[in-house]
């Protein structure tokens, strides 16, 4: 592939994945502008801190203002102390999460569509509605965000610096725990247990949904087998399922034998294909099997 054509192919690539942070900074302003910030729910996030500062310390600023105010600086930080790649990633988002929230938040009003997005029939079952689609909103557009190679930033940027200073904790980790320390000040701010239980519920969704989207939707495996008969095994792989595999030398921890591993990767219509084979062939065979996030290569789809 010539330079130009490669050029091409880059430049495809980053608008595609351009369009995919927006579309996915698009949904989750939907979710937090409609669901979250007019019920008040505290769910971690920008958001979850901005109802609290509101509520305690800023009530002279608007939520939206908050958000506004914290997404920039949450990039700074970002930008100051985890680098400037890791900030170009979360900068189409602080650009256009902002934009689209205040747009958005003019959506629960009488005056716009004949009041379509206010529910005035029965609270509890608008606030619970609020908990359940705004989790999904919010999932989704951070997933979609996340195949176009981008980030959200906001308080995952915390988290972020907080692991790589704090060597022991884990960046998952101190991304919950700042999430979990804003929905405990939520408590204190809005003083309705009600309120909190949704909130926590709507992160539960939000991680539910995160997790199908963008790591569930893979329908491949990975396997990883040891074996005493490696060249059958791999023969009838090759030969019935008509997928390669590759043949890895190994030693066994306990043992010190040594032996061979076979690394195999199927597709979810193969999976009972692929234990029959083993079951055939070596019944004593120890196999590990992991669903794949993505597989690139011959024979398979990029």
């Amino acid at each position: 592939m010539n330079l130009k054509a490669l050029a091409k192919k880059d430049l495809k690539t980053t608008a595609k994945n351009t369009a995919l942070i927006i579309i996915g900074s698009l949904i989750v302003s939907f979710g937090t502008a409609v669901f979250v910030l007019p019920n008040q729910l505290v769910m971690g996030g920008l958001s979850g801190i901005s109802i609290v500062l509101h509520e305690s310390i800023v009530k002279f600023l608007s939520t939206e203002t908050i958000v506004t105010i914290l997404t920039w600086f949450t990039f700074v930080l970002g930008f100051l102390f985890l680098g400037k790649s890791f900030a170009m990633k979360t900068l189409v988002s602080t650009i256009v999460y902002p934009i689209f929230l205040n747009l958005f938040l003019k959506l629960p009003s009488e005056n716009v569509f004949n009041g379509f997005f206010i529910m005035n029939d029965g609270s509890d079952l608008k606030l619970i509605l609020s908990a359940l689609f705004g989790g999904i909103f919010i999932g989704g557009g951070c997933a979609i965000t996340y195949i176009g190679g981008g980030s959200t930033g906001g308080t995952d940027i915390i988290g972020f610096i907080t692991a790589k200073y704090l060597k022991r904790i884990k960046s998952s980790t101190a991304i919950g725990a700042t999430d979990a320390l804003i929905v405990l000040l939520g408590v204190i701010a809005i003083k309705e247990f009600y309120l909190t239980l949704l909130g926590i519920l709507a992160v539960f969704i939000t991680t539910i949904v995160i997790d199908k989207v963008f790591i569930g939707s893979s329908k491949s495996f990975v396997a990883m087998l040891i074996t005493d008969k490696p060249m059958e095994v791999s023969r009838a792989v090759i030969e019935g399922m008509d997928r390669t595999t590759t043949i890895i030398d190994s030693v066994g921890g306990y043992t010190g034998k040594a032996m061979k591993m076979l690394m195999v990767t199927f597709k979810m219509g193969q999976y009972s294909e692929f234990l029959n084979i083993i079951n055939k062939i070596d019944k004593k065979a120890f196999v590990t099997i992991h669903q794949a996030h993505e597989i690139n290569g011959e024979g398979w789809t990029r």
